[in-house]
């Protein structure tokens, strides 16, 4: 008996060596997708030129890879002679699906050229995956690109209700479906010396560590949550605040806030980025994750906190809100205000020996919508109409 050939899908998007939470998703489809269907990824081999890249690096210097998919470094998203070739590359596939991973208008002209030049042969058959609707920062420019690289998708899989709002805007009886981003894990199980980790940090042994981790830029908030440390500090000197990641913003407005309040001792700064192998220890040492965003559709720092049972205080902005259950896997607090992260890390600790938040979070977590994508997938294909 022959067996049954499995459907074909064809992801442009970034993986490995790309860091970042945009690789790292990619890699967690191509995972789980892969159980069902014949899954073959085009990844960048020039994503960002170097000279519009705010970080220090684009690519993953850490020690340990968890998860690293095989993939195809055949896109460059700034010339167009390489997009007519991956068009053509794409148009030999014939895939049952071709999936573009959209998160930012820069891609724009790329993703609609190469849209546009597959369009008739893969009628139907052309999915974005839209992590962002519009860029955190973005503009009026930023709006129109989005609409244009968006304009040959057949049908759309939305990753929070705030995307999926946003999409029914531009959709025109086009579907739009919806699933999450994966709970990111990066554990390996190790023993922490967490009172030594503290002590290597600055603080005192029996600190309590709240958590400010992944990039820095002004959306994410990290000024408002500075802003809030003198209160909190008077409310329990034991807790610090241990900021992790590369600055995209200038670090030195951050830092004044730090000085002004004399908070030196209170707040640690380690401007860089954290590789695979360190996550974790920072995670164990934690009591907490804030994120004190301004705006966001959702957030992958929401989801590896969560992968190692950390609660956390999150504003109640875009994805946030459809995320962290208040009271039960989290705070929500009202954003822009350093008065409300002070009260939402109060009201924490008026709970955490009568609620069980890592209960309650690895419950939420084994109901992520991410974990059924090769059914909703299966549905898609069952439902294109050539």
């Amino acid at each position: 008996m022959t067996e049954k050939k499995s459907k074909k899908i064809v992801i442009i998007g970034p993986a490995y060596p790309y860091r970042g939470g945009n690789p790292t998703f990619i890699t967690y489809v191509y995972f789980i997708l892969s159980k069902r269907f014949d899954v073959k990824i085009y990844n960048y081999k020039l994503l960002y030129p170097s000279f519009l890249f705010p970080g220090t690096t684009q690519f993953d210097k850490s020690e340990v890879v968890f998860k690293k998919a095989p993939s195809e470094r055949v896109v460059n998203s700034i010339n167009p002679f390489n997009w007519i070739k991956v068009a053509s590359k794409l148009r030999k596939e014939n895939a049952d699906l071709v999936v573009f991973n959209w998160w930012h208008p820069f891609f724009s002209f790329c993703h609609f050229t190469i849209s546009f030049l597959i369009k008739r042969k893969y009628k139907g058959k052309i999915l974005f995956i839209t992590e962002n609707f519009i860029s955190h920062e973005g503009h009026f420019i930023d709006r129109m690109l989005t609409y244009f690289g968006l304009s040959n998708a057949n049908i759309f899989l939305a990753l929070s209700s705030e995307v999926e709002n946003d999409l029914t805007r531009i959709a025109k009886g086009r579907k739009i479906y919806r699933s999450e981003l994966p709970v990111f894990e990066y554990k390996k199980d190790e023993t922490v010396n967490a009172e030594s980790l503290k002590q290597n940090l600055g603080f005192e042994a029996d600190s309590m560590i709240l958590l400010f981790f992944g990039y820095v830029r002004k959306y994410k908030g990290l000024d408002i949550l500075l802003e809030s440390m003198p209160d909190i500090v008077k409310y329990n000197p034991k807790l610090k605040l241990l900021v992790l990641g590369e600055f995209y913003d200038s670090p030195e407005g951050y830092f004044n806030i730090v000085k002004k309040h004399n908070l030196e001792s209170s707040i640690k700064i380690v401007n860089r980025f954290i590789p695979n192998e360190e996550i974790e220890q920072y995670h164990k040492i934690s009591e907490l994750v804030i994120l004190p965003y301004r705006s966001a559709t959702q957030s992958a720092i929401l989801n590896v906190a969560y992968g190692f049972g950390k609660p956390v205080v999150a504003t109640k902005v875009g994805g946030l809100l459809e995320f962290v259950d208040d009271g039960k896997t989290g705070i929500l607090v009202e954003p822009e205000s350093p008065a409300a992260i002070v009260d939402g890390i109060k009201k924490y600790f008026s709970l955490k020996d009568k609620v069980d938040f890592e209960k309650n979070i690895f419950e939420k977590v084994s109901s992520n919508t991410f974990n059924n994508l090769p059914e909703l997938f299966e549905q898609m294909i069952s439902e294109i109409k050539e």
